[in-house]
């Protein structure tokens, strides 16, 4: 097929034209912050003396916590983007199948986006607390139905895997909602006669997800994937309240910024993460599209 003609171009502009100025304003906002990101990370302070160097660089990465933060936040992600996918596919095809009271349904699992992120992190905080959170009650038997499980208390924010463990708790249980409204309109998309043909034919539920649901929702999967990979990897509310002193690089920025006054150094780990962004999503990019390939036989 040849190329579009000159009036099919022309058409194409004029109804992109209208989507110009907010395009500009993203891509103009976007080169400020990362140039003066850029500058801050190659220079020795806020003005932007004795750019460029390395000093800055050499001194964030060869601290602890920036290899503590960067672990947490790869383990963070790689944990909690497949676990909001599983959980929104699992809800998506719960509310593909019709039921009484399906809508009702639809509505309370789209709850937690109408709470404020602050409000899930606080409330969590609270069953949470040392020593007299609700959990820490539940657990040493002070409520009538629940049998005592512990003699004392437990500090659960102390411990980093307990403390990222709620952190990610509260993310996943957060976002969960647009998960599934992505995937449950890949669902909708599908035509029913395939599906409706696949039954006459003897499949079972399982085999038609597997063979024909699972490859047509392979675009919601994937933006699914890279959606809430971008989230994970820039988390910042839940780890700040309730993992305190186990950082995430999103909470490192904030650390280093406002607590030790190390501007330079907040940007490097800004920068950093930028980069951990570009890179990841390169990756997953790469890898859906060998698995769309894959699962579409192409």
């Amino acid at each position: 097929m040849g190329p579009p003609r000159i009036g099919t171009v022309g058409r194409r502009l004029k109804e992109l034209w209208p989507l110009l100025p907010a395009v500009l304003y993203l891509v103009g906002f976007l080169a400020v912050v990362l140039a003066y990101l850029v500058m801050l990370s190659f220079s020795t302070d806020m003005r932007g003396s004795g750019f460029p160097t390395l000093e800055p660089v050499r001194r964030v990465l060869a601290t602890r916590e920036f290899a503590e933060a960067l672990t947490n936040t790869l383990v963070f992600t790689v944990v909690g983007t497949p676990i909001e996918l599983l959980a929104g596919l699992a809800l998506a095809l719960l509310l593909y199948r019709s039921f009484r009271g399906r809508n009702l349904v639809r509505s309370v699992l789209l709850i937690p986006l109408a709470i404020p992120t602050l409000v899930t992190a606080t409330v969590l905080f609270i069953l949470f607390d040392y020593p007299g959170g609700h959990i820490n009650h539940l657990l040493r038997g002070s409520y009538a139905f629940f049998p005592q499980v512990v003699n004392s208390p437990i500090n659960w924010r102390a411990d980093k895997t307990f403390a990222l463990g709620i952190s990610l708790l509260g993310k996943v249980w957060r976002d969960m909602p647009i998960s599934m409204l992505i995937l449950a309109a890949g669902l909708n998309a599908i035509d029913p006669e395939l599906l409706d043909a696949a039954r006459t034919m003897g499949a079972g539920f399982r085999k038609r997800m597997v063979s024909i649901m699972l490859p047509l929702i392979v675009p919601s999967i994937a933006s699914v994937v890279l959606l809430r990979s971008l989230e994970m990897w820039k988390e910042f509310v839940f780890p700040f309240v309730l993992a305190g002193r186990y950082d995430l690089l999103g909470t490192l920025i904030e650390s280093l910024y406002r607590n030790w006054g190390r501007t330079n150094d907040a940007a490097v780990v800004g920068l950093g993460l930028v980069m951990c962004i570009l890179v990841s999503t390169g990756l997953l990019l790469w890898v859906l599209g060998g698995l769309k390939r894959r699962l579409l036989h192409e």
